[in-house]
């Protein structure tokens, strides 16, 4: 990582400013240049530096090293009568750093709490700091518009930026640059668009505090990919965070906009936003940098699922990034893709048939396998790449292996079901970036205000049951509207299984057949089995059909066992929480002790902000206000240096709110 507002000295944004804070992937052009560097911060933070480590190569070259607060470790122990008082604490600040390409220094390591107290005053005194200028400036050669821009960028983006990397580029404002040269370094941006970004995170943040936005710039200072979030997109990943589509469609060149977008869906079956970025290029190292941005934003809580277009480089990073998360690919967009990809096919109408039956009718994977293989008896398709890299990836996009996943009705499975642009109206590929960023506000308004009717057309009764099922009647106390419509297709699907027959008993659990008449080629009417394992005693009902996993609610096969099993309540375990009219969610992002890990020094420092911007918010409505907030905060100063003292080898960090 990289910091924005490092400028050619590697401290501070102007003249007295906090210099800036060391961390993991910051690239300098020397040994010295890190060592000048860390002193100077130590200086300004006012604890002293020492080198602990060198490590040589046979050639005797440097190729790694590591500075630590001058408090480290301990002093030898000595048999003399009268030896020195020990002034080391074992302090665990440090950074490593190590040589990368022969060219540049990587920092890889980072540590920046100490267990004693530091004073700025008291920096003179450190041997480290007698000679400040050890190391070498690094200076960068902008002209002078280039420069103003990038005091701009350093007043206002205070974030964290993911692998710098050199580059001989031109200013973003110069024009477009020409096709396929810089693709991998800098966004192609036009005329006033680097303006309108900084106008628009500038506008963000001045009206949504916990707007959340990252930077990476290149080596010139220009912009290479971007990340933001606003304290509502925040607010509802803590709701609807169980599933999560990426959604890269902008990246296929045809858009001017490189927009990547994270995606669910509320309680409404509504698109809702969870974040935003902007790429240079669809790369490993530009994808790892935003996912990695995104999951600094939701303060390290990845998503159960995460669905993505199929692309070995969003496999490769999704794996990397999200390791604990079930990454599937899109049905939808693997679909859409079959008359490109076949219809040249002299068969392709036999073809597409026999592949739509393999994926949306396939009850069990030997039904897929069998359907697929007849399918690929077809000379015209026995060598398609595309077919065969599908098979492979099988396991992450078919149905039929899906059914142990919850996807919450994001995973489109019927046909019928339409997946719309979350920007539709708003960004094509004739947009420009500037046009886009002066609609984005509107075009999000309008999503949440189309959510905040919907929530009060769910609260206000409005949908009235068709049947008297019970178990209509009891979901309609619970869900919204939307949810209701959908579930209500399921009870009406119950009169068309007509029968069912018991088949095998293991201990308490009971398989069942029940038939159900469905359409078949045409406008034939026939039968289908599906097969229903029921407990009584755990109260669990599983279809083969998996509806209750892919879309959220119980199938209309569950439904007819539980009601020939005399059940009139749906089991608390297939009421979902996430489709509730009545969930109380917040609309301010609230960084609490179960949102933040607090073994992380930026979420402990993000948390802290916004509790202290709470105190100077009070505090400046008064005299009496002002004295008894700066009397509290002097008390807490006080008592830090207190627990410091009391624990010179390491601060303990309890497992609860600040406040407990």
């Amino acid at each position: 990582m990289d910091i924005v507002c490092l400028n050619s000295e590697g401290v501070g944004d102007e003249e007295g400013d906090a210099p800036v804070a060391p961390v993991v992937g910051m690239e300098f052009e020397s040994y010295e240049d890190v060592y000048y560097f860390y002193n100077w911060y130590a200086k300004e933070q006012g604890f002293g530096v020492r080198v602990t480590n060198t490590w040589y190569r046979k050639t005797k070259e440097r190729y790694r090293a590591k500075l630590s607060c001058s408090s480290a470790g301990f002093k030898k122990r000595t048999e003399a009568n009268r030896p020195r008082p020990e002034t080391r604490t074992g302090c665990p600040a440090m950074i490593k750093f190590r040589l990368m390409d022969s060219t540049r220094w990587r920092i890889i390591e980072v540590e920046l709490d100490h267990n004693h107290l530091i004073n700025p005053t008291s920096a003179k005194f450190y041997k480290s700091h007698k000679q400040v200028a050890l190391g070498t400036k690094r200076t960068f050669h902008l002209d002078a518009a280039a420069a103003t821009q990038q005091v701009h960028k350093i007043r206002m983006f205070r974030t964290v930026i993911v692998d710098a990397e050199d580059d001989s580029s031109v200013h973003p404002d110069e024009g477009e640059s020409p096709k396929g040269l810089y693709s991998n370094t800098q966004l192609k941006l036009k005329k006033g668009d680097a303006e309108a970004i900084l106008n628009f995170f500038s506008h963000q943040q001045l009206a949504d505090p916990d707007f959340f936005y990252v930077v990476d710039v290149n080596e010139r200072g220009c912009f290479r990919n971007l990340f933001w979030a606003d304290a509502k997109s925040r607010v509802a990943y803590s709701y609807f965070s169980d599933v999560v589509a990426i959604d890269t469609a902008c990246l296929n060149g045809a858009y001017q906009v490189p927009l990547v977008m994270f995606l669910g869906i509320n309680h409404h079956k509504q698109s809702i936003l969870f974040g935003c970025g902007l790429l240079a290029s669809d790369t490993v190292e530009s994808y790892t940098w935003l996912f990695r941005a995104w999951l600094t934003c939701i303060l390290g809580r990845p998503p159960q699922v995460i669905i993505t277009h199929q692309c070995g480089i969003l496999q490769t990073v999704v794996a990397d990034v999200f390791p604990r998360s079930t990454h599937c690919l899109c049905l939808f967009n693997i679909m859409q893709k079959v008359p490109e990809k076949l219809g040249a096919c002299v068969q392709y109408e036999a073809i597409s048939a026999v592949l739509s039956r393999a994926v949306y009718s396939s009850l069990r994977a030997e039904e897929f396998e069998a359907t697929w293989e007849d399918m690929m008896k077809s000379n015209e398709i026995r060598g398609n790449k595309w077919l065969q890299s599908l098979y492979e990836e099988r396991k992450r996009w078919a149905p039929v292996y899906l059914k142990e996943i919850f996807l919450a009705g994001i995973f489109s499975i019927p046909q019928s079901d339409v997946v719309s642009f979350f920007f539709e109206g708003c960004l094509d590929e004739q947009t420009s970036l500037k046009e886009f960023l002066e609609k984005y506000d509107q075009t999000l308004q309008t999503k949440r205000q189309l959510e905040a009717l919907a929530d009060l057309d769910s609260k206000s009764c409005s949908f009235v049951p068709k049947s008297r099922s019970y178990f209509e009647l009891q979901v309609s106390k619970l869900y919204t509207n939307e949810i209701l419509r959908m579930f209500e297709r399921e009870v009406e699907g119950m009169f068309s299984c007509f029968n069912s027959r018991q088949i095998n008993v293991d201990g308490a659990v009971i398989t069942y057949i029940v038939e159900e008449q469905v359409e078949v080629e045409g406008n034939q009417r026939g039968a289908r089995d599906y097969e229903v394992c029921y407990n009584e005693p755990e109260m669990e009902v599983f279809c083969i059909c998996g509806l209750f996993n892919f879309r959220g609610w119980l199938c209309r096969h569950a439904l007819f066992i539980l009601s020939q099993n005399g059940i009139k309540e749906i089991p608390a375990q297939y009421i979902v929480s996430r489709w509730r009219k009545d969930m109380k969610r917040g609309s301010v992002y609230d960084h609490n002790c179960s949102g933040i890990d607090i073994s992380n020094p930026v979420h402990r420092y993000d948390h802290l902000y916004k509790q202290i911007v709470k105190v100077v918010e009070e505090g400046k409505k008064s005299d009496d206000h002002y004295r008894t907030a700066l009397q509290a905060m002097e008390n807490i100063l006080r008592k830090l240096h207190i627990l410091n003292v009391e624990d010179p080898h390491k601060l303990m960090y309890k497992n609860s709110c600040p406040n407990n």
